[in-house]
């Protein structure tokens, strides 16, 4: 199981962190420790002081495929929900001035939790869909689908030019503006429209 992320996917996210808009997805992963297991109790990581939550939707790969054209590719996935790319901020930024890879500050054990899996319907509209982060009860992150610089679509046919697609396989899509720091007893839940998906709590 793979776990593709996509960043600055969303132009005020990209400019909050001072980032160039890009002109292709950019595209990073995450191992298969990175995803926190159900039941499983999130801790914060010893060797962060800056972590960020960044909430995003999240694909779920039900057919193998490579080199999937766009027009075809809402045929290989099935799944959506929210989920949360954990981030040690402090060391993406000392990281990014060295010009070095990310993988410290974004695929360490358990930095990616899903919620529960909505099935994707004819009547989904993929392009309008609400999604948000409340911490404390209090809202602190919202999107909506019809943001993205590049949709589902176009991320699945562009991740599929260079990495094999596997059934099972998460794809993060990309996080809108507002992400910002949680500390050890805050509480997170993450919504899709009006139903709750995703709670977690920062030990």
């Amino acid at each position: 199981m793979k776990i593709f992320c996509v960043g600055r996917n969303y132009v005020a996210h990209a400019q909050e962190l001072g980032n160039e808009i890009p002109d292709e997805p950019v595209i990073f992963m995450k191992p298969k420790s990175a995803l926190l297991q159900s039941h499983t109790p999130f801790y914060y990581p010893e060797f962060t002081n800056e972590l960020d939550y960044e909430c995003e939707l999240v694909l779920r790969i039900s057919k193998n495929g490579k080199y999937i054209q766009e027009k075809y590719a809402s045929k290989y996935y099935n799944g959506i929900t929210v989920g949360i790319d954990f981030t040690a901020r402090d060391i993406q930024k000392e990281l990014k001035v060295k010009g070095l890879p990310w993988e410290k500050a974004k695929a360490w054990d358990n930095s990616a939790v899903v919620g529960k899996w909505i099935d994707i319907s004819p009547e989904l509209k993929k392009n309008d869909i609400n999604f948000c982060l409340y911490k404390n009860k209090e809202l602190v992150q919202q999107g909506n689908s019809s943001q993205m610089i590049f949709n589902f679509d176009k991320i699945i046919a562009h991740i599929s030019n260079y990495f094999s697609l596997n059934i099972g396989d998460l794809v993060f899509t990309g996080t809108p503006a507002g992400v910002g720091e949680c500390v050890v007893g805050d509480d997170l839940e993450g919504f899709i429209e009006d139903e709750s998906l995703l709670e977690l709590s920062i030990k």
